[in-house]
């Protein structure tokens, strides 16, 4: 079998790309806990360890979030940036190329 502690680092890098995509959707940490827990079934405590962490090293970035956090966007503008966010993977898979 691999290394145990490369699986484990893999999938603390997972918790936190989705923890990463949460925020994209101005999710408060409650509300990522919750969504990984339903859809992605981790629990609350890794999710909630992961995002402490994070704020941690990103304090200034975090900070910034809690300020803008009551200026949620509508569903239309999250739905547009998710558009742009796949148009532009989409180019930039295509330059790899």
């Amino acid at each position: 079998m691999g290394d145990p502690s490369s699986s484990s680092a893999s999938y603390i890098h997972m918790v936190q790309h989705l923890i990463e995509k949460c925020l994209i959707f101005h999710m408060s940490k409650e509300e990522c806990m919750e969504a990984l827990s339903k859809h992605a079934n981790i629990k609350p405590v890794i999710t909630s360890t992961v995002w402490n962490e994070l704020e941690k090293e990103n304090k200034e970035f975090f900070e910034a979030y809690a300020r803008t956090k009551g200026d949620r966007m509508s569903e239309e503008e999250t739905s547009q940036m998710i558009q742009k966010m796949i148009s532009d993977s989409s180019t930039k898979d295509a330059n790899d190329d």
